[in-house]
């Protein structure tokens, strides 16, 4: 009996050890921006302020992580209150129509240590399409504030405006088509 006893005991452990953790962004240490070529010459960036990220595993690894995104579309700064605001109208993002957008990852492959092809589809400007991005995961600490842990990402890769219908009055020769998207976020487990 006692055998058996100690048996189911290794068995929950185990399953404790694996439950699925559900990872929240931290705003305060996580961005999301951008940058598209200008004329040619010169690279322009931004970002959103308003966003939120969560990630559920059942690996400490990672490596068979699920991340959801939303955005505050109105939320785009570049620095630049006029060009904001020409961002926002239907001219690019229309943000008054299309007020979020969402990332839904749909599959994660390792291709390196710490390193993933994380695939999903992006919802932006009315349209969805697949994309996959380069995701490094960070590593894992333990937040000397909250004493609990941190986990941190960095995505980097290339969408299309011209996918998704943004700025179709403005050539590339003017504004690149090619949107560069770069991620980095702290996340805390919840």
């Amino acid at each position: 009996m006692k055998k058996v006893i100690f048996i189911l005991s290794a068995v929950l452990i185990q399953t404790v050890s694996f439950a699925q953790q559900t990872w929240k962004s931290d705003k305060a240490h996580s961005q999301l921006g951008f940058s598209v070529t200008h004329l040619g010459i010169s690279e322009i960036s931004g970002g959103f302020k308003s966003f939120d990220v969560t990630i559920t595993t059942n690996k400490p690894d990672f490596s068979d992580a699920k991340f959801d995104l939303t955005t505050d579309v109105a939320s785009i700064n570049t620095g630049v209150d006029m060009r904001d605001t020409h961002l926002k109208s239907a001219d690019f993002f229309d943000a008054t129509t299309f007020p979020k957008l969402t990332f839904k990852s749909t599959g994660i492959v390792k291709v390196g240590d710490n390193k993933y092809k994380l695939t999903g589809d992006l919802t932006l400007h009315g349209i969805t399409k697949s994309v996959t991005l380069d995701l490094w995961y960070r590593g894992t600490t333990t937040n000397p504030m909250s004493k609990a842990p941190d986990a941190g990402f960095k995505v980097t890769g290339t969408i299309k405006r011209s996918d998704f219908g943004i700025g179709t009055k403005f050539p590339s020769a003017m504004l690149g088509d090619d949107i560069a998207i770069i991620a980095n976020g702290e996340f805390g487990l919840q």
